[in-house]
């Protein structure tokens, strides 16, 4: 599956860092911007146990007997909700393959910086973090707030998320 990795069939855009720094709120802006033209997917890993479905409801119920896939729908969403029984960290490709990427223009994903695919670093000089570019060869370009740094990499205005969306349509859309 992690093939879908190396010759996607539309952009697929990683965004890695360190927590906190700031990749929810730079995508959260990145997304509002971009949606106004095109149709984007995210894929947010959580290193947390999630449950977005309600107690003593059906679907809840109904999960909670033992279904390892159950769909929520309505006029208004869906929601897929995967049992993960070995309890390990899903693989991108995977994840990828979930969605219908036949309705999307790009994907982006908040996490996995460990999965080897095109990311764009998020770096804060402030939180005394060593960069994951040069030893993420998959890194094309750092969003940073330090000035003074110089890579051989693009370097973007992390207080820019216009000037991170101008990079993201010219290199990949």
């Amino acid at each position: 599956m992690n093939n879908i990795l190396q010759h996607p069939p539309i952009p697929i855009i990683g965004f890695a860092a360190f927590s906190g720094t700031g990749k929810t709120t730079l995508l959260k802006q990145i997304i509002n911007g971009l949606s106004q033209t095109m149709n984007i997917g995210l894929i947010k890993q959580s290193h947390h146990d999630i449950d977005i479905d309600t107690p003593g409801k059906d679907s809840y119920e109904l999960r909670k007997a033992g279904a390892s896939q159950t769909l929520l729908t309505s006029p208004y969403r869906s929601v897929l909700i995967t049992e993960h029984k070995s309890q390990q960290e899903p693989e991108l490709g995977n994840i990828i393959s979930q969605l219908d990427i036949n309705t999307l223009d790009l994907i982006l994903v908040e996490g996995f910086k460990q999965t080897s695919f095109t990311k764009i670093e998020v770096f804060r000089k402030e939180l005394d973090k060593p960069l994951l570019y040069p030893e993420d060869k998959n890194i094309i370009a750092i969003a940073t707030n330090d000035t003074k740094a110089s890579h051989s990499i693009p370097k973007l205005d992390l207080n820019n998320p216009e000037q991170i969306m101008d990079y993201i349509r010219q290199h990949f859309l």
